[in-house]
């Protein structure tokens, strides 16, 4: 057990836990929504610090992140816990159940990366992924500040449902994070998530001012996937800055979800009408290397190739496209 940041104990004996908006107040003895904060004799512990359940040298695209350090490889560590309940989640064996885990401390995954290096592999640094890093922020937290010091990037996967006060005292150690936006209704967070919209999209107006931030959704077939819905969150995304990646996803059954595969067809709708507004959108889990390159957002030539995880850099000089000059927002 580690003590827990960013709550406070009420006159009643409750603890208010303030790391996310879900704002449990978790009686003695019991834990908050996300299974992982627990209130033992009037303090609020983790119970997941240091304790990794999955754990892997990633490629960078498989975050996924396209515009960040193409090519290269990343440490990816993930524990147990989440703060939402989705009911397609891809990761349910570890973020809605108790899995096995091995302890690895913060100095031990920064070493870890560290070694990876060593042995002249790409490995960029440490992504917090796979469960939901925000419901392991004390370690987190913690490993973050030890990797920067290191020299090491951090990256977080993350459905971005977390308060402003913790999510601004960790975005300096965060290098870059891919924020799942899950929907672009309430209607939709509420019915199929457990939470809302709102404040993902606080989350990723904040980030974004700290870090690079590339935004996922999954389309699942009738819920999600309409194009006014669709246009509405290119717009939403454009406002911001239409230099911003966007990844749709492919929907297969899993969890509790059991509807058929997303339409091929409807994952490129989605593709066509985000890239009349947007300068790098991407189509996943459907193996189409068209929708996976990266195009200059000036003249319309590749620079970056990807089949599969299978990346190459074939039209950049630093960052600007060799054919037309036109900047290309990639951090290499």
């Amino acid at each position: 057990m580690h003590e827990a940041m960013f709550w406070h104990k009420k006159d009643n004996g409750l603890i208010f836990c303030e790391l996310c908006p879900k704002g449990c107040s978790i009686r003695e003895g019991h834990k908050g929504f996300c299974r992982v904060r627990e209130n033992r004799d009037g303090v609020l512990y983790t119970l997941n610090y240091a304790r990794v359940s999955s754990y892997a040298l990633d490629p960078i695209e498989k975050k996924p992140l396209y515009n960040f350090h193409p090519g290269s490889l990343i440490l990816s560590l993930g524990t147990m816990g989440c703060n939402l309940r989705c009911g397609f989640c891809q990761n349910w064996q570890i973020a809605q159940a108790d899995p096995e885990t091995i302890h690895l401390s913060p100095q031990e995954a920064v070493e870890l990366a560290l070694d990876q290096k060593s042995k002249g592999l790409p490995c960029i640094g440490i992504a917090y992924t796979y469960s939901e890093p925000f419901m392991w922020y004390e370690y987190v937290y913690d490993t973050s500040r030890l990797a920067s010091e290191a020299g090491l990037k951090n990256v977080m996967v993350t459905n971005g449902y977390v308060r402003e006060a913790p999510l601004k005292k960790l975005l300096p150690y965060i290098d870059a994070m891919n924020i799942d936006v899950k929907g672009f209704t309430d209607d939709y967070y509420k019915e199929n998530c457990a939470g809302h919209l709102a404040p993902v999209q606080r989350t990723v107006e904040i980030a974004r001012q700290g870090c690079h931030v590339e935004i996922t959704t999954l389309l699942v077939p009738g819920l999600n996937d309409s194009p006014a819905e669709i246009e509405q969150l290119v717009d939403w995304v454009a406002g911001i800055n239409p230099d911003m990646p966007v990844h749709f996803s492919r929907y297969f059954p899993n969890y509790q979800f059991d509807l058929p595969p997303t339409p091929v067809e409807t994952m490129q709708r989605a593709y066509q009408i985000a890239r009349q507004k947007l300068h790098y959108v991407y189509l996943g889990n459907l193996g189409d290397p068209v929708t996976q390159q990266t195009y200059c957002p000036g003249c319309g030539e590749p620079v970056i190739k990807r089949g599969g995880y299978n990346t190459r850099v074939v039209g950049l000089a630093k960052d600007r496209c060799r054919r037309c000059g036109a900047p290309v927002r990639v951090i290499m």
